[in-house]
């Protein structure tokens, strides 16, 4: 399999689309998203998740908020005992309030992931990446009064999100799971939800795993190798990680990995406004390629979303990220 260039997902919110949330300048915005990453030489691209911006919560670029607000079974107004409640959980101390309160059954409601792949679909030709939350980080961080145990309303996420993307037919479609990498105590349910949108998803299909990017700070504490049984039932083409902030040591782990899963290696550091060069990204791949072999290393890209960052450092990071990839292959 080729080497190919990815982004993780989010890209810095064009400003003119704060004050201005209509379709058409939506879709401009996300057209110049697109079109930044095709200049940039990236061989696989993605809307910079603009489609589920929130700016009044802007910390998580709309990760959480945009699926579980138009949920049914889900409220997003609390009371003081929701708020004691979700508040004696430390696991979600990061959090100031939930991002909402599951009262019954969860259902789609206005949820359509359909059309907002639609609209991006036909603003670009280039091969695409369809980027969704996953069920484990869905149910971490609400505040269940109805299931009775996070196995139960994982399931019942996933089951949403399944029926969703199974409808959506493009490159790769990636489940996002920045929980997971600080809690592995919870594969025994989480592997269930997450295989179940997986199994429903035509195509190639990622998981992407990284240790935060909530407000530019990372949130998880863990090491890889505490997740390798996580990985290995997964029913995911590939893993989409985070390396660069935390340096590739521990890429022996994934020695261990089973061979039908690929992996993306981040090379490039989000959290850093440093633009990275060429020969350091070269770098970075040769060392994983050495340490895993040119057969298990599918793709190159950055640790997390580069909403965090200006868009003109994210377009450089870019950049740098094909020239770096090059490099390597001209080597």
């Amino acid at each position: 399999m080729a080497l190919r260039t990815t982004v993780v997902g989010s890209y810095p919110v064009p400003h003119w689309l704060l004050g201005d949330n209509s379709r058409v300048t939506l879709r401009d915005a996300i057209m110049v998203v697109l079109k930044t990453q095709e200049l940039a030489g990236i061989d696989v691209i993605a809307d910079g998740e603009l489609n589920r911006f929130n700016p009044s919560h802007p910390e998580t670029n709309g990760m959480i908020e945009y699926f579980v607000s138009r949920m049914d079974g889900i409220v997003t107004r609390f009371s003081i005992n929701d708020l004691e409640k979700f508040r004696s959980d430390p696991v979600l101390a990061y959090r100031a309030e939930p991002a909402g309160v599951v009262t019954g059954d969860v259902g789609e409601g206005s949820l359509n992931l359909l059309r907002d792949f639609e609209l991006t679909r036909s603003l670009t030709s280039h091969p695409l990446k369809f980027t969704c939350t996953g069920p484990h980080m869905l149910a971490k961080v609400l505040t269940d009064r109805h299931y009775g145990h996070p196995a139960d309303l994982a399931m019942a996420i996933a089951r949403i999100l399944r029926h969703q993307l199974e409808r959506i037919h493009t490159d790769v479609i990636q489940l996002d799971e920045a929980n997971i990498s600080g809690h592995p105590e919870d594969q025994d349910w989480a592997v269930p939800a997450i295989n179940h949108v997986l199994e429903g998803i035509r195509g190639e299909c990622a998981v992407h795993v990284c240790f935060g990017n909530y407000a530019g700070q990372s949130v998880q504490k863990g090491l890889w190798w505490d997740l390798m049984p996580f990985f290995n039932q997964l029913k995911a083409s590939h893993l989409v990680l985070e390396f660069a902030r935390r340096g590739y040591d521990e890429l022996e782990a994934f020695r261990d990995l089973d061979r039908h899963v690929g992996l993306g290696i981040g090379v490039i550091d989000i959290k850093d406004n440093a633009i990275e060069t060429a020969d350091v990204i070269a770098q970075r791949i040769e060392r994983a390629v050495r340490s895993l072999g040119p057969d298990r290393v599918h793709y190159v890209h950055p640790d997390c979303g580069f909403w965090m960052l200006h868009r003109t450092i994210a377009a450089a990071k870019m950049r740098a990220l094909a020239a770096g990839k090059k490099l390597y292959e001209g080597r």
